[in-house]
């Protein structure tokens, strides 16, 4: 649905304004979205409607299905852009059979002990992603990744800052989950609110990002990250020699990751999407989706596994701190990758050097390798 989504928003936003507003608003309504399912979720759980528990849950997408199915018909264009497009059954096999080698065993291997057949699964999953590779540069029509993506610098930099970003933020936002359910007994709706602080910073992370993101360009990111970096900080001084914390005591580091989360998503957004043609849109949303989906996963593996071989042995604050400290990683590494954007979302470069806007868009394929 997703890279369906992005494709729709530059067929639907012609104008270069415009775009940019839809842009701006897309990152940081999906980072809402991430923080306001645990609120709801909890609350479906305590409330257990017909004695259910948390099978609730799934029910969530029902209504939202329908009200959006009911908008979609209303507002979105009805006819294909290329009806004569054709699916690419080879890359999405190879690449989903790479995803599940990679992602499944980075989920399970914690729990299973971490036994062989974890590490063969991820040594298949890397050399399946260089087969896709190999198989999507000779593909000759409709390939599932353009291979003019992988020669983009700008394209190419944003998913290494998002690969890195999202696997921080996935894996703090659990480790937080599970200190408060684990660790100090919560409830599935006390833990959800206890999120709440994240939202509204997050939320006048967005705002303020919009407003700033033209004098600033990607400067805007480094600010974003390092209030990031300060709220891991802040929350592992703050547990450093507590043997409790409250939801209160939390109030100070959330906030900061959720200002820091909206005002860095949004305009990542921006930077990787403007940097690509309409005929790459789809294809390029949906490398991005698939990044993010294996950096959250990588983060919740490698913090996760971090959280709980401390818990077991320590004070459940000692786990969380130690997880927030081992944030600083990924987080350090995504803030010198924003180095490598231009300074503004509209200053996209070739793998030679030209402006984008030089390539006409009826090149043949051939010529455009």
């Amino acid at each position: 649905m997703i890279p369906q989504g992005f494709g729709l928003m530059k067929q639907v936003f012609d104008d270069e304004a415009e775009m940019d507003k839809a842009l701006s608003l897309f990152g940081p309504a999906t980072g809402v979205a991430m923080l306001g399912a645990p609120i709801f979720a909890g609350a479906l759980i305590d409330a257990n409607l017909w004695h259910i528990g948390w099978r609730l849950v799934f029910l969530i997408n029902v209504p939202i299905g329908m009200v959006t199915l009911l908008l979609a018909i209303r507002s979105l264009p009805g006819g294909a852009s290329h009806p004569d497009v054709k699916l690419d059954v080879g890359g999405v096999g190879l690449v989903g059979l790479a995803l599940v080698a990679i992602i499944y065993p980075l989920i399970q291997g914690r729990a299973a002990g971490w036994p062989a057949w974890c590490f063969v699964m991820l040594a298949a999953g890397a050399v399946l992603l260089l087969v896709f590779l190999r198989y999507e540069r000779r593909r000759g029509d409709n390939p599932l990744i353009e291979p003019t993506l992988l020669t983009n610098r700008t394209y190419l930099s944003g998913i290494a800052v998002a690969l890195a970003l999202f696997g921080a933020f996935g894996g703090l936002l659990l480790c937080v989950s599970l200190y408060g359910q684990l660790g100090e007994g919560w409830s599935p709706i006390h833990a959800g609110l206890t999120l709440t602080p994240m939202v509204v910073g997050m939320i006048l992370g967005m705002f303020g990002s919009n407003a700033a993101v033209k004098q600033l360009g990607r400067h805007l990111l480094h600010i974003g990250i390092l209030l990031i970096v300060a709220a891991a900080a802040v929350l592992a001084l703050m547990l450093t020699g507590a043997r409790t914390a409250s939801s209160w005591d939390l109030v100070p580091s959330l906030f900061l990751v959720g200002a820091g989360v909206g005002a860095t998503i949004g305009q990542l957004f921006r930077f990787i999407l403007t940097s690509v043609s309409m005929d790459e849109v789809g294809s390029a949303s949906g490398v991005f989706e698939a990044v993010q989906q294996l950096s959250t996963a990588l983060g919740v593996a490698v913090l996760g596994t971090i959280f709980f071989s401390v818990f077991g042995h320590h004070l459940p604050t000692d786990a969380l701190r130690i997880t927030a400290w081992a944030c600083l990683a990924p987080l350090a590494a995504a803030f010198f990758l924003v180095f490598r954007l231009p300074m503004h979302p509209r200053e996209e470069q070739t793998h030679d050097s030209e402006p984008r806007t030089s390539i006409p868009t009826e090149v043949p394929r051939d010529t455009a390798l």
